[in-house]
């Protein structure tokens, strides 16, 4: 869960309305702090090989199907996700990277 400005925002909401986007194969949200907001969400996005999918594209579809307080302040296209040894996105890894960017 991310706590934007008192908001309580449900990662999942976000990536599962990402994850309609023709071309994604795999979304993650996590928080990055914010000195105002507490939080905001930020998406990784990994597109399908030889897909079309650019940050403006997924930002557009972000509002129109979601409330302003729920689109991402950034998205970040990226070639993969991290994975734990299970299979699964490893979002502390995620946090990291946005905690020391």
């Amino acid at each position: 869960m991310i706590i934007r400005g008192g908001e309580n925002l449900y990662t999942k909401e976000i990536e599962n309305a990402i994850a309609q986007i023709e071309g994604v194969l795999e979304v993650a949200v996590i928080g990055r702090p914010d000195d105002v907001l507490g939080e905001v969400p930020v998406a990784f996005v990994v597109a399908y090989p030889g897909a079309v999918l650019t940050e403006a594209d997924v930002m557009e579809h972000c509002r129109r199907h979601l409330t302003r307080v729920k689109v991402p302040a950034a998205v970040e296209i990226v070639e993969e996700l991290p994975k734990n040894p299970v299979g699964k996105i490893d979002k502390p890894t995620l946090r990291r990277l946005v905690h020391s960017a």
